[in-house]
């Protein structure tokens, strides 16, 4: 992921709120307020999110008419996004961090967001603001800000997460909380949490609409990537698509590495509409493809077993995809950083590489499956070479239905 430098506070999420009250309000929006944004399109998993905090004038872009999505937020930034969209009155008095000074850009809101309750220092009244936020820390944040607590035993709600090991103690019953209150957006598999990975704009702006949601200060939209939104029911007229046919696809990363008899939960998105023979539109560009990746005898090969649609709409899917046979060869001396550059990595392919290579701290943006690479590294420590099963997911996995479609 781009790691971000210093911003202008002009160039940030920016938000405009009024009232008095312990819970946040929203403005009304100007009519010139920016709705759309040069690289955010229609079948943006976040659109809707972006567009309907945009439209009351909550979010902004940057003059190129961009929102840059997929930007990181640092705790600064984030703090200056809580300073301008919660409209709440002080719980606790001030405090002076040592690494912000006080005319620091962001020293109002940090002081703002830490008297709300919203956000704290680290030990020796430290801040770290320039520290990009993962997403567990938006979760707490929000979480403890508007004072949400658990209904029942957070290990219960934690449960549905298939990462949930890798929540921190300290959070677990703050992530709970925003789980049970619908505040928890996970994209692109809604039972990832992947909670220590950095936020990005576009995460930060969802789970900022939830927050207001759940105040009672917007309207619920349906979305796949609510955890615990209820599904919309499925359409009455079924329609067949039939064996044979191909459906294209598309992933974020130009790349995805797995280790030797490595199997990983993945999700795709499908890149063009799939229409019948009149033009109507069957399956929609964006529409999830759910299923794994695996080694298998020769390569490897995706395995798709569900379709998510805009709506909430789940329908199972008998597809594969090409066994992929391209491989990459993990050396000693090998440039981690090329290797991994804008790629997805099985848990057991990174163990690989940090074995091999000896850099135990991987640069790469996203590891699949939520497995630590820790518990895997025994299996290649003391080899001098392993061969990875290299995907190119755009141009390698469209996938083939072995079964008749039912929509």
């Amino acid at each position: 992921m781009t790691h971000l430098t210093k911003r202008s506070s002009t160039a940030l999420l920016v938000a405009s709120f009024i009232g008095s009250s312990a819970l946040p309000f929203i403005s009304i929006a100007p009519t010139f307020a920016q709705t759309t944004f040069n690289d955010v399109p229609a079948n943006y998993w976040a659109q809707t999110f972006i567009q309907e905090l945009a439209s009351r004038d909550i979010i902004k872009g940057f003059p190129d008419g961009g929102f840059r999505p997929n930007d990181p937020v640092t705790r600064a930034q984030f703090a200056a996004m809580l300073s301008k969209a919660m409209n709440k009155a002080p719980i606790r008095g001030g405090v002076t961090f040592v690494d912000v000074s006080s005319n620091y850009w962001a020293a109002n809101a940090i002081q703002k967001s830490y008297t709300t309750g919203f956000m704290s220092g680290y030990p020796g009244n430290v801040f770290e603001p320039a520290q990009n936020i993962p997403r567990v820390q938006i979760l707490v944040s929000l979480s403890n800000g508007l004072g949400y607590s658990a209904s029942q035993a957070p290990e219960t709600i934690l449960q549905t997460y298939a990462d949930a090991a890798g929540i921190p103690n300290y959070a677990r019953n703050s992530v709970a909380a925003a789980t049970e209150n619908r505040m928890v957006v996970n994209y692109p598999n809604v039972q990832f949490l992947n909670p220590n990975q950095t936020a990005t704009r576009a995460e930060v702006a969802a789970f900022i609409y939830q927050a207001l949601v759940r105040s009672g200060q917007a309207t619920a939209i349906a979305s796949p990537y609510i955890v615990g939104q209820v599904a919309t029911p499925p359409v009455q007229n079924q329609v067949r698509i039939p064996a044979g046919n191909t459906i294209s696809v598309q992933y974020s990363k130009d790349k995805i590495l797995l280790g030797p008899d490595e199997k990983v939960p993945l999700t795709l998105s499908v890149s063009q509409n799939i229409a019948n023979p009149q033009g109507t539109i069957l399956i929609p560009t964006g529409t999830q493809v759910v299923g794994e990746l695996r080694t298998v005898s020769g390569g490897a090969q995706f395995f798709a077993s569900e379709l998510v649609f805009a709506n909430g709409r789940r329908v199972p899917i008998n597809a594969t995809s090409k066994v992929v046979t391209t491989t990459e060869q993990v050396q000693k001396g090998l440039s981690v950083g090329k290797l991994v550059q804008n790629a997805a990595l099985g848990a057991a392919a990174a163990a690989a590489i940090a074995a091999v290579t000896g850099d135990r701290a991987l640069a790469t943006e996203e590891i699949l499956g939520g497995a630590g690479i820790g518990t895997l590294l025994g299996l290649f420590i003391g080899r001098d070479s392993v061969t990875l099963a290299s995907v190119n997911p755009n141009t390698d996995l469209a996938v083939t239905l072995n079964s008749d479609l039912v929509l």
